[in-house]
């Protein structure tokens, strides 16, 4: 039994380990919790436990809930075994930069008109993937076919969150991930097309465009009639995006920048008309009067001149999405054109992708949703030895963490997205984890799921190995995964080594409130208590024993992120092993706490 692990000979593995200064938190231990909460979810279904009923418990986990309903049942779907409360908690799992106890929950965003216009949407892009969207032949002519095209425009999907008033549909972060998912479960190919375009080709425009940017060019970007494409890595800049060589310079009467370079593997970028484009510009400091060379956004159209576009890259997959590189020749960009502050384009480009990035974990949801239905499907009648596959443990363990990893994916994007339409600002680090669970969940459950077909599932007919090839770029792009993870690590860890920088303050200034505070945090962590607060007393009661085990991970997580900076201090940046674990059990901490949230 799970708890009997988690309560036993783990346990005391632990102990022994932190007295030795050695902090470990057992990824079996966080499995464990994962485990029981999604058995709580699929018990909740009610189906008999009968082999022959074992498919439609998986189904029920991963049909429960975001809904493709409106009005009370929705909400309702949406928390599933809450009887109506909010279960909600807070926990500091990653010390924020005011200092605050941080609340996470699935919040209830969506006004009654909002659910009404999502369940509007809901039907008709479901049966054009359905029935009019072929995703092999996308895939086999390596592109999108016009008809595809403009019937995608007549459905308003190059303007998901555009406002109404600007030509847009005006769906919420939250409506966005419903109708990502559905998009997800049928064409990755397709999604990227559109993801490209919106989640981050126009993206900028919506964050940083001023008043006439917006009225400029979104109305045309909303209906498709231009499309927008996202200009960051170059052949010399892939995760280090700082060392990006296009420069602009301003023309000699100051109303223009002369932009020249190249970037690529640009999605979009060989029919895109507008381009969110990143270039070395020189600024001057006024303080020091130092010029110095600082990275600017730009919005560029292709009707300047001097844009021009490579053939189509030959991809491994997302084939129906046109890929090439983008060169710019002396392009008269007018100085109106420049996207936020000059020097500031670092800061607009990441904010774009982390604005961007939760969706990505919706779309996901929904290619896992697919692949676990196919799945149940081939299992429930497939005959091997006499008996159903679906009748053999090996085979309901596989389905089970294929639906465990589908839920919790689902989980994280809903909550984040949430949040995000609560108001949140600071969602860089969950977007992250958001990115990095949802990739490699889905590639793992793509391969769990080919394995249970067998050799079937190697086949092309089978269209599996298309969507296997399709999930297999979502661990680069947008940031590679390795590269997320040091950034939610080293983030964390700043935030951390700021409060311990104002404890040493605080010491030797004698300030006696913070003092006993930290002094009884760390008197609470020697006798064996968490010095976070109980996310029992903000939970369902059904999930109180998986609440405490998640308040034990997170006050582990605490007290190793202190020992680990009073070990290595500005050297942790060098100590990458280090900081892949603390990323990898803040990822799952924070899975952990969305499942207990929803």
């Amino acid at each position: 039994h799970p708890s009997a692990v988690v309560g036993g000979t783990e346990r005391r593995e632990r102990e022994r380990r932190s007295a030795h200064n050695c902090v470990v938190l057992e990824p079996s231990r966080v499995r464990c919790v994962y485990y029981e909460l999604w058995c709580v979810a699929a018990n909740r279904t009610g189906c008999k436990s009968h082999p022959s009923r074992w498919t439609e418990r998986m189904a029920g986990v991963w049909s429960s809930c975001p809904p493709s309903v409106s009005g009370a049942e929705m909400e309702s779907l949406l928390h599933s075994g809450c009887k109506g409360e909010q279960s909600i908690f807070c926990d500091e799992y990653i010390p924020r930069k005011n200092g605050n106890c941080g609340t996470i929950s699935i919040p209830r965003v969506m006004t009654e008109d909002e659910k009404q216009n999502l369940s509007m949407f809901i039907d008709p892009v479901t049966k054009f993937f359905e029935e009019v969207n072929d995703a092999a032949r996308n895939d086999r002519e390596e592109g999108m076919p016009a008809e595809i095209f403009e019937q995608l425009k007549e459905m308003g999907a190059f303007g998901l969150q555009v406002p109404t008033e600007l030509g847009g549909v005006g769906l919420t972060n939250t409506q966005y991930a419903r109708m990502v998912e559905i998009v997800g479960g049928y064409d990755l190919g397709i999604g990227i097309a559109l993801g490209a375009h919106q989640s981050i080709g126009f993206k900028g425009i919506l964050l940083y465009g001023t008043e006439e940017h917006k009225r400029k060019y979104l109305p045309r970007l909303s209906s498709g009639e231009l499309v927008a494409a996202y200009c960051l890595t170059e052949p010399s800049s892939g995760s280090d995006a700082s060392s990006i060589r296009t420069r602009a310079v301003k023309s000699e009467d100051g109303k223009h920048y002369i932009l020249n370079g190249g970037k690529i593997w640009i999605s979009n970028g060989g029919i895109a008309e507008i381009f969110t484009v990143f270039a070395q510009t020189p600024v001057t400091d006024p303080k020091t009067g130092e010029t110095k060379d600082k990275i600017s956004a730009f919005v560029v159209e292709r009707g300047f001149g001097g844009v021009t576009s490579g053939p189509p890259e030959k991809k491994m997959g997302i084939k129906a999405s046109n890929t090439a590189e983008v060169h710019f020749e002396d392009v008269k960009v007018p100085v109106e054109n420049l996207l936020g502050e000059e020097g500031k384009g670092f800061y607009v480009a990441m904010n774009i992708l982390n604005n961007g990035r939760f969706g990505m974990a919706g779309a996901l949801s929904g290619t896992m949703k697919s692949l676990i239905r196919r799945t149940a499907e081939h299992v429930s009648t497939r005959v091997q030895f006499g008996n159903k596959l679906e009748t053999y443990g090996v085979v309901q363990e596989k389905i089970a963490h294929m639906a465990l990893r589908q839920y919790v994916t689902e989980s994280i994007a809903y909550l984040l997205s949430g949040n995000m339409d609560r108001g949140s600002v600071e969602y860089q680090l969950e977007a992250a984890i958001s990115k990095i669970y949802a990739s490699e969940s889905a590639w793992w459950v793509a391969d769990e799921c080919i394995q249970l077909h067998g050799g079937m599932g190697f086949m092309t007919e089978c269209g599996l190995e298309r969507v296997m090839r399709d999930l297999r770029i979502f661990r680069i792009f947008e940031g590679s995964n390795d590269i997320l993870r040091l950034f939610i690590s080293l983030t964390g860890l700043q935030y951390a080594g700021k409060q311990l920088r104002e404890v040493e303050k605080s010491v030797k200034g004698m300030d006696f409130g913070v003092i006993m505070s930290e002094g009884l945090k760390r008197t609470r962590r020697l006798v064996g208590s968490s010095s976070a607060p109980s996310v029992a007393e903000h939970s369902h009661k059904d999930l109180s024993v998986q609440a405490e085990q998640l308040s034990q991970l997170v006050g582990d997580f605490g007290t190793t992120c202190e020992k680990l900076l009073l070990t290595h201090r500005k050297n942790i940046i060098h100590e990458q092993f280090l900081l892949q674990r603390l990323a990898n059990a803040a990822i799952d901490i924070y899975g952990v706490a969305a499942v207990i949230s929803r």
